[in-house]
Parts: C-alpha cells; structure tokens; sequence
C-alpha cells in the first residue's frame, strides 16, 4: 500500500530527527521521510513491479540513445548495442558473434 495524502502531511509537519540525512542530497528531509515511509509500506510485489518498470525504463532510455547514434539500426542490432553496454565484449562475441570494440556500443 503506497502512502495517503493525509499520511504524507503528517509525515511533513513531524520535527526531522537529529542527523537525519536525505538519500539523496536534493531532496528535502521532508520529502526523503515520505518517500522512505511508503517504500516501507509497499509489498514485495509492488517492490518488484517498481523495480520492473524501473528497469524497462532504462532499456528504452538506452534504446533511444542507440537509435540516435544508428538511426538505420534494425530492432536486432538496436538490441544488440544495448546487450553491449552490460555484458562483457568476451560474452558478446561467443554468444551473438558481435563484437562490441568492432561494431560499436
């Protein structure tokens, strides 16, 4: 269960405990105590389906900047380039016969 409004205000107007420290540093203590209490509220199916969505988010970032460099790219070789920025140029080349230093990221 993700947090209610009402929570998030109350949350708000509570005084920032001594040496509490925002995971990010621009964000507001305020805000960072919100964000933290709603993660703490999510199930671990939410958890993944945040992370899932996350990381498809990534993907296609990647996919955009890769179609920027290679707009005559086909969808394999798109998908191609993209398996190059995680995986190491030894797997690239026995797996999909692509090697990255060659062809490109």
């Amino acid at each position: 269960m993700w947090i209610t409004h009402d929570d998030a205000a109350r949350i708000a107007r509570e005084p920032i405990p001594p040496g509490y420290k925002p995971q990010s540093l621009d964000t507001s203590p305020q805000i960072d105590r919100i964000l933290m209490e709603g993660y703490r509220r999510m199930t671990l199916t939410e958890k993944a389906r945040r992370l899932g969505d996350l990381c498809e988010a990534v993907d296609e970032f990647g996919r955009i900047g890769i179609r920027q460099r290679y707009p005559n790219a086909s969808a394999r070789e798109v998908e191609l380039r993209l398996a190059a920025l995680r995986l190491d140029r030894e797997t690239m080349i026995k797996a999909f016969a692509w090697d990255p230093e060659k062809m490109g990221y």
